[in-house]
């Protein structure tokens, strides 16, 4: 997700300053050729495995491209359309961010107030946070929870509601202090989804589609993580699975879809980011939000780390990073930027946009490569008319090839390490019976035809079988391959020889953080 952090006040005021430079007239400049956007998605295309592409462009206030590019599934030779649909995953957020400004403009919501004025059956694992926590932490990312903290509850999809979601939530440990530190989450999003609906009287789906959806003109794009594998025009999801880039299944759970829901094309994000530069005014001239709330969506909030780039991507330098409501805050090329990114299993996509120089770039793609990000920058170069643009296609590029070799020497580290020759201290049947999370819920381990088998029991994809690993380390694989999350399972015992608990964690590096397993604690239950 995004890397962002802090910068000192006077950084601020600077780049502030910078902004306000009186710019040429953009008349006297020339635009971005819709042909130079077309060459550079060629050389992306060439360059990643990525079967189809998404991009809007905007520049000097205008939109000058909304295409697709390549295939919606491999194989097949349906073109991506500018009205394909793609999940946007992540940069979902804002939308939730923009339903709750929208709220509080009409007085049914304030930004600062306790989330549980408005939903008096929250809690948090800390009854001061649960008494002190507002609307406005909702959105970013300082509440205490660890990275990814309790996505296991509906990643992969979970037979959990949104309400029953909410409710584990008091039992999930804090990592941090509160508002101490910044840590990616997604489950209190799915809390905002919660609040839209008491406040409004309407699903999150439906205010999203009603009230913002419709009011964009965004007509081809909708609100569902399962529409994703829904007939029409949308693109298949991929990835490469041992080295073979295939279409694999969509996420399709709606438990989560405040957080990442919405499935968008070129031709709609590009009016989306439109409304964005514009303080929320859409096509017709009317407004979403007032300029108010545009300025306290984009204000910074939760400082981020803020690590530099490496030499392949140098330019991607910042000069400060911070979460705001729903959207990242940094620079790029000296300038302030409002950018956010979206992971879905075969969906990337990244959303930038450039106030002071009304400008954006959206890239929706089907697969997990970096195209999503060579093009984001490549293209918001050439929309800036940098002198000398970078090459990210080819950085990233770089950039992708030291990161599977790090990939392939930490699986050759663990190899190294495992003690092969070990055993488990009990027999296998013996770690067998009914366990329980105290936040994710009931987990079974069986002894079926000689070997180990692991269930979580409210997500049907989560079976997997456990290999010993080394002592009472198994590495558990699931099979369902797409998931692409293996991990280990260590179990601690009792003096007399009976199991305690057990402890997990992913088992590569490559494992998306939304596999929180590094969270569970698994406790014998009775049966």
């Amino acid at each position: 997700m995004l890397v962002l952090a802090a910068l000192a006040p006077q950084a601020l005021l600077a780049t502030s300053l910078r902004a306000q430079r009186p710019q040429p007239n953009a008349a006297a400049r020339p635009a971005l050729a819709s042909r130079t956007v077309d060459s550079i998605v060629a050389v992306a295309l060439r360059t990643f495995p990525t079967p189809g592409v998404a991009v809007a462009v905007i520049q000097d206030g205008k939109v000058v491209v909304a295409k697709g590019y390549g295939v919606k599934k491999l194989g097949d030779p349906a073109p991506v359309t500018p009205q394909t649909r793609f999940g946007i995953a992540s940069n979902t957020k804002v939308f939730t961010a923009v339903a709750l400004g929208m709220l509080v403009e009409e007085g049914k919501l304030e930004w600062d107030a306790p989330v549980i004025r408005y939903l008096p059956q929250f809690a948090m694992y800390d009854p001061f946070v649960t008494r002190e926590i507002t609307i406005k932490d909702l959105l970013v990312h300082r509440s205490g929870l660890g990275l990814g903290a309790g996505d296991l509850l509906w990643w992969p999809a979970s037979t959990y509601t949104r309400a029953e979601i909410m409710r584990r939530l008091r039992f999930i440990k804090p990592a941090t202090s509160f508002r101490s530190a910044y840590a990616y989450d997604n489950v209190l999003y799915l809390v905002a989804g919660e609040v839209i609906e008491t406040v409004s009287g309407m699903s999150w789906e439906r205010f999203i589609e009603s009230r913002i959806l419709q009011r964009v003109g965004m007509t081809h794009s909708t609100s569902r993580h399962g529409d994703a594998a829904t007939p029409g025009d949308v693109a298949q999801t991929h990835t490469l699975l041992e080295g073979t880039l295939a279409a694999i299944a969509p996420m399709t759970s709606d438990n989560t879809n405040p957080a990442g829901g919405i499935n968008s094309g070129a031709e709609d994000m590009a009016k989306w980011v439109m409304s964005l530069l514009d303080s929320g005014r859409v096509g017709d001239g009317s407004r979403l939000y007032q300029p108010a709330t545009a300025r306290m969506l984009q204000a910074p909030v939760t400082p981020t780390p803020n690590t530099p780039p490496p030499g392949f991507i140098a330019p991607l330098a910042s000069e400060f990073s911070f979460y705001a409501l729903g959207l990242g805050v940094g620079t790029f090329r000296g300038r302030k930027l409002l950018h956010h990114t979206g992971g879905l299993p075969g969906y990337l996509s990244s959303v930038a946009w450039i106030p002071s120089e009304r400008a954006g770039v959206v890239v929706l793609t089907n697969d997990e490569s970096p195209t999503f990000l060579a093009l984001t920058w490549t293209l918001m170069d050439r929309v800036l008319r940098t002198p000398q643009p970078f090459d990210f296609i080819a950085g990233f590029d770089s950039l992708r090839a030291r990161q599977q070799v790090a990939l392939q020497g930490a699986a050759r580290q663990a190899q190294a390490a495992r003690d092969s020759a070990s055993r488990p201290s009990l027999a296998l049947a013996k770690y067998a019976g009914p366990y329980a999370d105290a936040w994710y819920g009931d987990i079974d381990i069986a002894h079926e035809g000689g070997r180990l088998v692991i269930r979580f029991s409210h997500t049907p994809q989560l079976v997997g079988d456990m290999i010993p690993w080394q002592h009472d380390t198994f590495l558990v694989r699931w099979r369902d391959r797409e998931l692409r999350a293996d991990a280990y399972i260590t179990f601690m015992l009792t003096p007399d020889g009976g199991i305690d608990h057990a402890k997990m964690l992913p088992a590569s590096p490559d494992v998306d953080f939304s596999f929180d397993f590094q969270d569970l604690e698994l406790r014998p239950r009775r049966r």
